[in-house]
């Protein structure tokens, strides 16, 4: 399906090198303030009390976000949980007051906005639960890097994993450089909002590459720029089409979705845009510049290709 074609090639790589300067300054940014301020992580991962409160009936989220954080907590997660009659509440960790005497303090203030509220469960999440949930989190990282690395290298050419592997983190760090000079809240929502976006942005890397290799085989007379150009074109309005639908979900999340949806979609939105700018200037680009070429992915087909009526074709010196 196509909302339009381009007839004439568009010569992206012609600008691929001040494409990629502006990324890596980008990147180089991304990791200056990560390094410096780092992220603000969430109480999944700093550790704080956890509470679940029913009400009689439908739960005003938003008054109870209200209610809590006038009593003095900074990024306090307030939730439904399971039906709408059920609330969940995140609340950091402060020194000098326990799990037990903050959860009273909580109850107390909502009893006073509602009596008909109850405490269902509390508990304490600390510290150490959080260093095993962020180590968790890198381990997940990790294995889908080298998931797709794997993945790529075997359906494609080497070139092209480290090419698409190095576009994708390319992604991943500039969505936590921008949580990091915000200090915008990192939870395990935000984490598998950045797994997801690994897995989206390797797909528009795969569908260009695909194409890539598909014109080397059709196209014998152009070379590995005019190749390149030719399968990022023919795949614009594929482009246009499926991020186009994507981000309209992603921005109804973010934009209508209230504080529970807020930093996953607004993830989710960074990622998205700037997949597919890495998956044309940064993947397409390093996979020219490492050298690929028609020899590494028809060797396979190179006999199928010969022309039959050919009297030299398969001749031997």
């Amino acid at each position: 399906m196509e909302f339009f074609k381009i007839r004439r090639d568009i010569p992206f790589m012609e600008n691929a090198l001040v494409f990629n300067v502006i990324s890596f300054l980008t990147f180089a940014a991304a990791v200056f303030f990560l390094t410096t301020r780092g992220l603000h992580l969430s109480v999944e991962f700093t550790g704080g009390t956890v509470m679940e409160v029913d009400y009689s009936q439908t739960a005003d989220v938003e008054n109870v976000r209200r209610t809590v954080s006038a009593l003095g907590f900074a990024d306090v997660q307030v939730q439904n949980f399971g039906t709408s009659h059920d609330v969940l509440i995140r609340l950091p960790a402060q020194k000098g007051v326990s799990s037990a005497q903050q959860s009273e303090k909580v109850l107390s203030a909502l009893k006073a906005d509602n009596p008909a509220v109850s405490l269902r469960r509390t508990e304490f999440v600390g510290p150490q639960v959080g260093e095993e949930l962020a180590t968790d989190g890198l381990k997940a990282l990790g294995m889908v890097v080298a998931g797709i690395m794997l993945y790529l290298a075997f359906r494609f050419e080497w070139k092209f994993a480290v090419a698409a592997i190095i576009a994708n983190l390319h992604d991943v760090v500039i969505i936590l450089g921008f949580f990091a000079f915000f200090q915008w809240e990192f939870s395990l929502a935000v984490l598998a909002a950045v797994l997801a976006v690994l897995g989206y942005s390797v797909n528009e890397s795969v569908v260009i590459f695909d194409r890539i290799r598909e014109n080397f085989r059709r196209y014998r007379k152009m070379n590995t720029v005019q190749i390149i150009d030719s399968a990022i074109t023919s795949t614009i309005s594929r482009t246009i089409i499926t991020h186009g639908c994507t981000q309209a979900m992603v921005l109804s999340m973010l934009l209508f979705g209230g504080p529970t949806l807020h930093y996953f979609a607004l993830a989710l939105t960074i990622g998205i845009l700037f997949g597919i700018y890495s998956s044309v200037f940064v993947a397409a680009a390093i996979a020219m510049w490492l050298g690929i070429k028609r020899e590494d992915l028809v060797k396979s087909t190179a006999r199928k290709d010969e022309d039959p009526q050919d009297p030299n074709a398969g001749a031997t010196v």
